[in-house]
């Protein structure tokens, strides 16, 4: 059963109700971000209930010993961890000497809690009667900037109900925080200082072994009844802790209110001697401007975005919801400003997965981001697997590669491997073919070749060289095969010629020797250049071909399939149809061993192949090969319900394909999974933009020339979508017996529809 408490709204995601057992999980769906930070939708006030407590700084982490049974050469030393940064929201109130926690209140009534997709804010209004009888309304509006990325501000409101109060705010930074998630429970922070200045106050803390130095910062203002007040506050403090208590006399039905203005300055952008100076500009700026002021930029910027990243849909208000739930995450979590960061599975909003970059930004994001964004976002996502090439080299080294073989890691914060499970940090290899078809894909979509030819090349040599040498020749196939591996079904490990893996090397060797070419030929300093520093042989040329033409795959002529790997017909083959309801999710309800030991499928394995290489395959093909391991498939990955989706469209079953899309849209909306309290699925929610654009759409390249098979599910009345393309925004609608295409700019555009090309004036 999928929870079911959000409110349906087109712009908002809405809670009624107040539920001690789904706070953590709404501390998820409510959360907030800018794409330099971000935080789970914790209380300001205090609250003694279960809590997931998570404020969190892009780019700042900390090397987590990694914590194994055994030692293995090669292992990674250690799991890389997003940081509980010092928590700079948190606000003490007392109310007549007593302490607002709504976990000890008689009463919460009319609770309800918004996140305002369409202008960037996070709201919670609430009645409730604490235990000295006192009621009280409380509201509260917070925001974190997109116009100032290192200050957030918040709107804390309380009315008296029932007599005249005394009201003490405590707005305070603390450092003194911990991680949900720790391999062994180390200090991930050390204080450097404590400090004030006027109502200003300001910690400056360092991450230990990693040296990140960040100052938290907090300012606060008081009003009552609209008016400012002139209050001198009262500092109290610990080793770790800073606070300024502010205490208003307030009659019954006066509303007063504290706005704090806080955030964290980083050494990743400034000085670590200038952090404190740095945040006092920033709120010199804040206080300048005021709430309301730096609100309606907030919603400005926000309107800038949405105009060219919404998808509408009419007709259908959960599907509605739920596309424009994740557009916003995914712009919260990263807007491509910075080529150092990139796009962890959790985002902001959790610390599961380290929040670390997976190949899930190559297969999934990439996408979102080159057609939504401007082609220099899409472009740092690739330099920032450039910069790391040095560190795949000696990733694979560590393995026992040699000669510039690279293997990108699995899990990385910084270019080094950092994830903690055998099977993944040794065999799920496939993430090199990832990268590779990034830079394909890259090229495909936006025509910029010199990304190839100036950088991107160097990485293609490097991941063939990889592929190179882990092929092994099997003399008895007479076929270069790949042996022990796990490919994107996490199900079954330590297996032989996943067909995904061994045609995904396939690919990138041949994709290596075409850009060789390319470049020799047509680059040639570029090329000299290159040669040079990578040490390239021309003989390594005839080694990838060799390899290319003899892969191994393995194949059943009884079910005309490519298997997923060798030993796949060798399971009791009993459909997901056929497994009790009360055993899924298998992954908390099975042993490992019974799971290993099964058909199950994770999410697209062999399909995720007919995904990336559908140009290869025919739609016959793609229809066998979905009817056979569908029926297998658990979709316990995040990842596994939008390729479904778009494939289905592709075959034309919308029913089926809409019935994916409602899952990877509402996939932490309804909690699918039952793990929403540990953090959204940020990477997967650029699948859900791609089942609409590239499913219901049928968007894709062709030859340079953006070509579209439009459907559209029977639920919806219409759809809409905008995708920039080599400079030109086109907006595509979608209705039951019409499509129609607009596009801003100053030439026609040439665009393939249903296989036949036409041409769309400008608009303007």
């Amino acid at each position: 059963m999928n929870q079911n408490y959000i409110i349906a709204k087109e712009w908002s995601v809405v809670e009624e109700g107040f539920q001690p057992s789904r706070v953590k999980s709404s501390e998820s769906l409510f959360s907030i971000g800018n794409g330099a930070m971000g935080q789970r939708a914790n209380f300001e006030e205090d609250y003694s209930g279960e809590s997931f407590q998570g404020s969190y700084i892009a780019g700042v982490y900390y090397p987590d010993k990694t914590r194994v049974g055994w030692w293995k050469n090669g292992y990674p030393e250690y799991f890389a961890k997003v940081l509980n940064a010092p928590n700079w929201i948190g606000i003490h109130i007392k109310i007549n000497g007593e302490n607002l926690d709504l976990a000890t209140c008689k009463t919460v009534s009319n609770f309800r809690r918004e996140l305002h997709m369409k202008e960037g804010w996070l709201s919670r209004t609430f009645q409730a009667e604490l235990p000295n009888g006192i009621q009280i309304e409380v509201q509260t509006k917070r925001f974190l900037s997109l116009d100032i990325e290192e200050l957030g501000a918040i709107q804390y409101s309380i009315t008296p109900l029932n007599k005249a109060v005394t009201i003490t705010y405590a707005p305070y930074i603390d450092a003194g925080i911990t991680n949900e998630d720790s391999n062994w429970d180390d200090k991930f922070w050390e204080l450097v200082d404590i400090s004030t200045i006027e109502e200003s106050a300001f910690i400056h803390t360092h991450t230990m072994k990693t040296n990140f130095h960040v100052c938290t910062f907090m300012q606060s203002l008081v009003f009552s009844d609209g008016k400012k007040l002139s209050l001198q506050p009262e500092k109290t403090g610990t080793t770790h802790k800073i606070a300024f208590h502010y205490t208003i006399d307030t009659p019954k039905g006066v509303t007063t209110t504290i706005y704090k203005f806080g955030g964290y300055t980083v050494d990743r952008n400034h000085e670590k001697s200038q952090l404190q100076k740095a945040a006092m500009e920033v709120v010199s700026q804040a206080t300048a401007l005021g709430f309301d002021a730096l609100l309606e930029k907030q919603k400005q910027s926000w309107a800038s975005i949405w105009d060219m990243a919404d998808i509408t849909i009419t007709g259908d208000v959960k599907a509605q919801q739920g596309i424009r739930f994740n557009i916003f995450q995914l712009n919260q979590t990263y807007l491509g400003n910075d080529a150092c960061l990139n796009i962890g599975p959790k985002g902001f909003t959790g610390e599961k997965y380290g929040g670390s970059t997976y190949w899930d930004t190559e297969a999934y994001c990439l996408p979102f981001y080159m057609a939504t964004k401007e082609q220099n976002v899409a472009r740092n996502l690739l330099e920032y697997r450039y910069s790391q090439l040095d560190k795949a080299i000696a990733n694979a080294e560590k393995l026992g590669f040699h000669s510039g073989a690279a293997l990108y890691p699995m899990v990385t914060m910084n270019g080094e491997e950092c994830h903690n499970e055998w099977e993944i940090t040794f065999q799920e290899i496939h993430r090199n073919a990832a990268i590779a078809y990034a830079i394909f894909n890259y090229h495909r979509y936006t025509g910029d070749y010199s990304y190839i030819s100036e950088k991107g090349l160097e990485v293609l040599i490097g991941i063939a060289r990889f592929w190179k040498q882990r092929a092994t020749y099997s003399t008895a196939k007479k076929k270069y095969v790949i042996l022990g591996v796990t490919g994107p079904n996490e199900y079954e490990n330590n297996i032989n010629n996943n067909w995904y893996t061994n045609y995904a090397a396939k690919w990138c060797l041949e994709y290596a020797i075409t850009n060789i070419e390319k470049v020799k030929k047509e680059y040639p300093e570029d090329f000299t250049r290159i040669i040079a520093k990578t040490k390239f042989k021309a003989s390594e040329i005839n080694d990838w071909e060799a390899i290319a033409s003899a892969m191994y795959f393995p194949y059943c002529e009884k079910h005309n399939v490519y298997l997923q790997q060798d030993g796949f017909l060798d399971k009791e083959l009993i459909s997901v149809a056929d497994l009790p309801k009360e055993e899924r999710p298998i992954n908390q309800k099975w042993s490992w061993d019974r799971i290993l030991r099964s058909p199950y499928i994770k999410q697209a394995d062999t399909l995720q192949g007919f995904y990336f290489f559908e140009d290869d395959f025919t739609e016959l093909e793609l229809k066998t090969h979905f009817d056979f391991y569908e029926p297998f498939t658990v979709h316990e990955s995040s990842l596994s319900p939008c390729v479904h989706s778009i494939q289905a469209a592709k075959l034309g079953r919308m029913e089926q394909a809409y019935e994916f899309y409602l899952r990877t849209s509402r996939l932490d909306l309804d909690d699918y999974n039952k793990e929403v309290e540990e953090g959204l699925h940020i990477t997967s929610m650029a699948g859900t933009w791609m089942s609409i654009v590239e499913g219901f759409g049928g968007m894709r390249v062709k030859e340079g020339t953006l070509s579209f098979t439009p459907q559209i599910p029977k639920e919806w009345d219409a759809y809409s979508f905008k995708v920039l393309f080599r400079g030109q925004v086109l907006k595509v609608t979608v209705e039951k017996d019409n499509t129609s295409f607009e596009q801003e700019g100053e030439k026609e555009l040439e665009i393939i529809v249903n296989e036949q090309r036409i041409s769309i004036p400008p608009s303007v």
